[in-house]
């Protein structure tokens, strides 16, 4: 079986449900409990079939790294870098409210998150609130982010995808997202995660199988084999059938639940890794 990428984002995880997040636990190293909670199931697959990941709230990384015990199972990542970093002699740091890959890197990340759709967002948002109206920018700023993540020899997952008014010309988008954001980019360090952002939330009818494989092989077309995992969420309700297209490499999950209780839970997590990864063994 080819390696494939399993993913977590916790967005939004760091904050209780009564403040209205999704985290119900009223723990507050949450982050390190997960962790011990997975890692003995997730040791047992072999790490040339399966790499793990989760990437995390910077209040939230130290726990997790602690957690690990000096495992390389799975890669604690950070949910985005500065385009800039700090440097010997040259800027010390001076970068408020910014997180600089060197910061992540000190705290044991080993893997970065960059340009999910909700960060293009208030990329646009910015831009918009300007009177900008070429948002052809977004993609060259993030590829400042992705070049700072690897110089500090972090792994980056790069989210791409199209929004609804952009479904009619789904392929010139996808093209400058990969074109422009990975300019110079080092794609041995490089996991592709695909947002159909118009497909995502309450009421939105999910991309199927035949839309998710045509965008797959557009990436590995435009760019070489480069693992593709689907970002519009891997469940339990799709983890076979995304298991089932050849072009995908994993998944990107950010809850587990999304009835009821809503929210991210170890048990249901595992079982998702399982039905993905005993699917994909079967192609």
């Amino acid at each position: 079986m080819k390696r494939q990428h399993i993913c977590v984002n916790f967005k939004r995880f760091d904050v209780p449900s009564s403040m209205g997040g999704v985290n119900r636990t009223g723990v507050r190293h949450w982050a390190g409990d997960i962790v011990r909670q997975t890692l003995p199931t997730l040791s047992t697959w072999d790490p040339a079939e399966a790499r793990f990941a989760m990437y995390l709230p910077e209040g939230q990384i130290l726990d997790a790294v602690d957690a690990l015990s000096g495992s390389n199972t799975i890669e604690i990542g950070c949910q985005g870098v500065y385009r800039k970093d700090v440097a010997p002699g040259g800027n010390f740091g001076a970068f408020t409210t910014l997180r600089p890959a060197a910061a992540a890197k000190a705290m044991g990340c080993t893997s970065a998150i960059i340009g999910h759709c909700e960060e293009r967002n208030e990329k646009r948002d910015l831009l918009s609130s300007a009177g900008v109206e070429d948002f052809s920018s977004v993609n060259r700023v993030l590829n400042e982010e992705i070049l700072s993540a690897q110089a500090r020899d972090m792994s980056v997952l790069y989210c791409i995808g199209e929004r609804e008014d952009e479904v009619e010309r789904w392929d010139e988008v996808i093209k400058a997202q990969l074109v422009d954001g990975l300019k110079d980019v080092d794609l041995a360090s490089v996991v592709i995660a695909y947002e159909p952002v118009w497909s995502i939330g309450p009421g939105k009818t999910p991309a199927g199988k035949d839309y998710i494989t045509k965008v797959a092989r557009l990436v590995k077309e435009t760019i070489g084999d480069v693992p593709v995992v689907y970002g519009g969420g891997l469940k339990e309700e799709n983890a076979e059938m995304l298991a089932s297209i050849d072009e995908i490499d994993g998944g990107l999950i950010a809850l587990t639940r999304f009835s009821g209780e809503i929210g991210f839970y170890s048990d249901e997590y595992l079982n998702i890794v399982r039905l993905y990864l005993n699917r994909k063994k079967e192609n």
